[in-house]
Parts: C-alpha cells; structure tokens; sequence
C-alpha cells in the first residue's frame, strides 16, 4: 500500500485570487500529490464551511499541528483519511478544521497514491467496471453572482454537446459555440468589452430571454441543430434570488418579482422554448416540492439540485423522499473530504439520480475534477469553457482519452 511519510501545506490563491489552502501529501518517501482547495461564490447555507473562523490560516495551522497523525495512513483509503480528519473535526460542516483542508488533504492522498501505484488517478477511485467520459457542459453565458451589475439574473447559460460521439469533438463544439456567441453579442451592443465572468463565460448586458435568445442563435450560427446536435441547458441559481420574507423571487436586474407558483411557470417555459436538457436549481433550496413538480412534469431534462443538496447525503435522502431531482451536482468541497463525495455519489447512484461532477467559481489549475467525474460515472462535467484553470480540467480529459481507458462518452 502507499503509505504516507509526510504532509505540508501552504496558503495559496484561487482564481479570484482569495487565500485557499494547499496540501501536499507524500507516500513512500517518493510520490508527491498536491491539492488546491477551491470555493464558490454562488454557496448554499448548507456547505461544508472553508476555513475555522473564516481564516485559511488557522485552517493551516491546525493541519500543521496534527501531520503525524496522517503519517503511516494508506494513502488511497479515502475512508481512513476521513476517519482521522474525524478525530480532529466532530461538527456536521467541518467548521473546526475547515472543509478546505479536509477537501485539499484527501485529493492530495489519493493523487500520491495514484503515483505510487502508477495508474490514473480514477482507478485508485473506481478499481474495476467500465469507464466513460462525462459530456462537457460548457457555461458561456453568464450573470447573477457570477458576473457584474447589467448582466442576466440567471447565473449560467450552458450548453451540451449531445450529439459529440469524441471527446475532442464535444470540446471543440463548445469551444466554437462560446466563440460565435461574442460575435452575436457583439453585433447587438456595439460596445460590449468582451468582459467576462468567473468561469470564463461572456458577461454582457443583456436581460434572461435576451441572453437565452443569443445562445440560441450562436448554436445555430455554427451549424448546429438544437436537441440533436446541441442543447441548452441553464444553471438558475434560485437560491440567491429568493427573498424568504416577503416569499418571492426577486429578479433585481430586471426588475420582476414571482411567486413560487410564477416562478415554476417562468422555468417551465424557458425550458420547453428553449428545449432544455439540463435545469439546474431551478428554485430555492428549501423548495423540494417545487423541484418535485418540476422533476416530474419534464421526465427528458436533468433536474439537478445543487444548493438543494450541496454534496450531502442526508439532504439527498430528502430529496428522494420526495422525488425532487432526477440529476445532482456532485461538489467535492461542499461535502468536505473527498470520501464524503463518495458516499454521496454511491447514494445517489443507488436512487438513479444521475451524477454532474462540478468545478467551483473560484478555482485551481488542478485537473483531479476529471478524475473524480469518470470514477464516480458521472454523465456530465461542468468546468467552465474558458481560462487556464478551467482548460486545466479539459484538457486533461485529451490526456485520458490517449490512454485506451474509457470506453466513449457517457449517454445523455
């Protein structure tokens, strides 16, 4: 087994350039892993909490005082690294030691251990059983807390490659997709300045329909027929635009207030117009009957939760109960260790909730989010489209494909 002989960590920077915590874990004296904690901006009050105190240095200085404790560890057993992380932080959320450095610290391991081992790092995951290549989402237009004031409320406008029978092939299309839809921007604000968001979609001054109307018409600008070639889909993001005292979604971008019932009305539309396969948090975090009704009214679109679940096996227990999702957003740090991740993809794969392994807004140059998707069979990887820390996690999806490994793309 590759056993662990020593752990350092450090203060690094995410991709919006806030503090996080690095992890590099050694096995056999030899094979270096290393781990860059991410973060979000869109977060569910349900999250796994980053840093003690909201800190990242004493996140560090209590994983520098408890190292030996992890020395002689096997490195690829994801459960004994949780379990000694659980000697350390007994709270629900990991608010003592810090989800970023349960998160950095159990990547790190496994990372190690996959080069002590000499196999990618997937297999280390997932040992035996066929493997595919999620289908890359592609954010390409973006708004709410992902982009500034004049931009859409909807956080993301993504689409999906359904008809890429290669890896590259699906890359390429969403790549030229984001490229056309600067040139469909660009031809209705003659001043738009190529700004873009966190995640490296365009963030231009335009309203929800207008900017579902563009992606649209950059689909079809390439080439592409809508729900067979390519599909939309749309992260919304509910949670942040919910007012729980007046019991309303308040679009203050655009100036609109919905009722609960207004906005089931408002996603029903924009998906059958738009003929959406993905609906991502479509309401707020606490509405599983709502998701509920959507989930059933539209059997062919991946419902997926992601603030209503944030990675937790008891909230995806809820969620069963009362059929509100038919996909999941799988967000490693949300849960905290990456054997919490684990146990939940398991969950939810045992329930037929189809899996979406998910990037963070704020991000590192890491590519273990590959790794993670294909070992857990997620259908979808959503990483952004642009920006080195985004490419960072497609790129190694070419990697992979060279190896003879995996065996197509997962059907959608």
């Amino acid at each position: 087994m590759p056993s662990i002989t020593s752990i350092a960590g450090r203060i690094c920077y995410n991709s919006r350039g806030q503090k996080t915590v690095e992890v590099d874990v050694i096995t056999d004296q030899r094979y270096l892993g290393r781990s860059c904690a991410p973060s979000g901006a869109s977060v569910g009050k349900y999250e796994a909490v980053s840093f003690p105190k909201n800190k990242a240095e004493e996140a560090l200085q209590i994983l520098s005082s408890n190292t030996k404790k992890f020395v002689g560890l096997d490195a690829s057993d994801t459960k004994a690294i949780y379990d000694t992380l659980r000697t350390l932080d007994d709270s629900s959320n990991y608010s003592k030691v810090g989800g970023a450095v349960a998160y950095a610290l159990s990547i790190a391991a496994v990372d190690s251990a996959a080069k002590a081992l000499n196999v990618p790092m997937f297999k280390v995951l997932k040992k035996n059983g066929a493997y595919k290549f999620p289908v890359p989402l592609g954010n390409v237009l973006g708004g709410g807390a992902h982009a500034g004031p004049g931009t859409p409320d909807i956080q993301e406008f993504l689409v999906v490659p359904i008809g890429a029978k290669y890896i590259n092939e699906a890359l390429e299309m969403n790549f030229g997709v984001h490229k056309e839809l600067k040139n469909v921007i660009e031809r209705k604000d003659k001043e738009f300045t190529y700004g873009r968001g966190d995640e490296g979609a365009w963030a231009p001054k335009m309203n929800n329909i207008q900017a579902l109307d563009a992606v649209e018409k950059a689909c079809n600008n390439c080439g592409f027929k809508l729900g067979k070639d390519i599909a939309m889909g749309v992260d919304f993001a509910m949670s942040s635009l919910w007012d729980e005292k007046s019991k309303a979604y308040v679009y203050a971008r655009s100036g609109r207030k919905l009722t609960s019932a207004r906005q089931i009305d408002y996603v029903s539309n924009i998906i059958k117009d738009y003929k959406l396969i993905y609906a991502e948090d479509p309401v707020h975090e606490e509405a599983f009957d709502d998701m509920a009704e959507l989930t059933k009214k539209f059997k062919n679109v991946y419902v997926a939760g992601d603030d209503l679940l944030v990675t937790n096996v008891e909230r995806l227990a809820m969620a069963v109960k009362h059929g509100s999702c038919n996909a999941a957003i799988l967000k490693v740090n949300q849960a905290g260790s990456l054997h919490d991740a684990m146990d939940f993809a398991k969950e939810a794969s045992r329930n037929n909730i189809s899996l979406i392994t998910s990037h963070r807004s704020g991000e590192s140059v890491d590519a273990h989010l590959t790794h993670i998707a294909i070992a857990t069979n997620s259908k979808m990887i959503k990483s952004g489209v642009l920006g080195g820390e985004r490419v960072a996690k497609l790129n190694e999806l070419l990697r992979l494909s060279e190896t003879g490994l995996i065996d197509g793309m997962a059907e959608v």
